[in-house]
């Protein structure tokens, strides 16, 4: 075959792949789309127009090869496509599923900014790397040879595994000592099985420790074992621990009961569904069956909540958001996922107070309007005198964003530098702190982000931490002589 195959996309419709009803959707926590078949995979490649300058690539954060891996699936050389698929991105399967396409890749794709609309990336990349795994192309990491030094990784979030799937590559004994009792971190325990089912991450998880890499897990770094330890035992330290800090809503009402940070709810029901024992599930606590729930915040999280609490059985799902929908920092495609499954969304909205005895009962807010752009370019929300209205809830779910929690009080090392915003301080050229041979990279030097991005920077520090290595290795030799 040849690139004939490609640029249909004037006589070849998009389709995604097909989505369950929204009534089937909601009685269950599977994911919502079905697979591709290989003729409709194969279809949707060919659609690509193979830029000169691919704008989809561009706006990657792993700067994925696109264009090539569309054109082998499109060529039906799915083997190759996971290749190049692979080389770029520790985790392309999880990508496809839980990227928020229409703000990177796909919402960049030069056809859907003429009007074609846009190659299904996501979609194809999913199907790629679904199928190399059911056809035993993935195969684990076999270094070509091994190296004496040692890594110790903190956080087995997607961060912290790309770091140690690249080090590991090159032959570095990985260890990762994580706080958690399963390895995934926030793919485990914050993202929904309707978005990204667990087995896909443990699969994942099993091949990394089929290569060699070592987890430590219900370790907490600063109890189970120290900081000065950890450098004592390896020659680098990586942090990718994340950012967990759950941000509050400083209200009247606030200390009421049933008024909970959304972490809480979505790690209680992803335990549920991993067959663990919540007791705050099944009393009810963190359990949204039966209720008026009330979710606040325009984000991801946010979305994640909404939908488990449609699965859960929610009498009502109500998701207030202080700017318009045009405004909101989540992903437009699960804002229409959450309308079709019986979410109501309450626009240019703002919590005031959460009312009720001693529980709550209501959350009282008032209708924002948006005035000048702040230093963002965002317009700041202002709120309408006269406008207070009550929303009954009882169940209110803050799903305002995360925070670093306080590393450098948590490891008993109070010389690791940290910004004032309380990530940790690196040289964003190397990825190393104030501390020799301590990096850092993720969420906790970026800030609450993107899981794609937490993978690039793991694979860009385990690159700075190869170049450490070998430099303190080359000028180590140059001193015996």
């Amino acid at each position: 075959m040849t690139t004939d195959q490609m640029l249909k996309f004037v006589t070849r419709q998009q389709r995604t792949p097909t989505k369950r009803s929204a009534g089937d959707r909601r009685a269950d926590f599977e994911e919502i789309y079905e697979q591709y078949k290989p003729a409709e995979a194969s279809a949707q490649a060919g659609r690509c127009s193979q830029c000169g300058v691919p704008f989809c690539q561009i706006h990657c954060p792993l700067q994925n090869n696109i264009p090539d891996w569309l054109m082998l699936t499109a060529e039906g050389r799915l083997e190759e496509a996971y290749e190049v698929s692979a080389a770029t991105n520790t985790f392309p399967e999880v990508c496809g599923r839980i990227c928020p396409q229409d703000r990177l890749c796909e919402g960049n794709c030069v056809i859907e900014q003429s009007g074609h609309g846009t190659v299904t990336i996501g979609s194809v990349e999913k199907y790629i790397t679904d199928t190399a795994w059911e056809e035993g192309w993935v195969k684990p990491i076999r270094p070509k040879r091994e190296r004496p030094e040692s890594i110790g990784i903190i956080g087995a979030g997607p961060g912290g595994l790309a770091a140690a799937d690249k080090l590991r590559r090159r032959g570095y004994e990985v260890h990762v000592y994580d706080c958690y009792d399963r390895v995934g971190g926030l793919m485990v325990y914050g993202i929904p099985n309707f978005k990204l089912e667990k087995e896909v991450v443990q699969r994942r998880a099993d091949w990394l420790a089929d290569g060699g890499i070592q987890f430590h897990l219900n370790c907490r770094v600063g109890e189970d074992i120290t900081f000065a330890e950890l450098r004592d035992k390896h020659d680098a330290v990586l942090i990718a621990t994340g950012v967990y800090k759950a941000r509050d809503l400083a209200v009247p009402g606030r200390g009421l009961g049933n008024v909970i940070p959304a972490m809480d709810y979505l790690t209680a029901s992803n335990r549920v569904g991993l067959g663990d024992a919540v007791p705050e599930f099944e009393n009810g606590s963190l359990n949204a069956e039966g209720k008026n729930v009330v979710v606040i915040g325009g984000g991801d999280t946010a979305m994640d909540c909404v939908r488990t609490a449609i699965r859960q059985g929610a009498k009502s799902v109500k998701c207030l958001y202080r700017r318009d929908k045009l405004n909101m920092p989540g992903s437009q495609r699960e804002v229409q996922n959450a309308e079709e499954e019986g979410v109501q969304f309450v626009w240019l909205t703002a919590p005031e107070a959460f009312v009720g005895d001693s529980d709550v009962t209501g959350v009282r807010s008032v209708q924002m309007r948006l005035g000048r752009p702040d230093a963002t370019g965002r317009r700041s929300p202002k709120p309408v005198d006269g406008s207070t209205e009550v929303h009954d809830c009882d169940l209110a779910i803050l799903a305002l964003g995360f925070d670093p929690e306080d590393l450098p009080g948590m490891f008993g090392d109070p010389d690791l530098p940290v910004t004032r915003w309380g990530t940790v301080r690196v040289d964003h050229r190397t990825k190393m702190t104030g501390l020799d041979g301590v990096f850092a990279a993720g969420d906790i030097v970026r800030g609450a982000s993107l899981v794609v991005w937490a993978i690039r920077d793991g694979r860009d520090a385990a690159a700075s931490i190869h170049e450490f290595i070998q430099a303190r290795a080359t000028a180590g030799a140059a001193a015996a002589e």
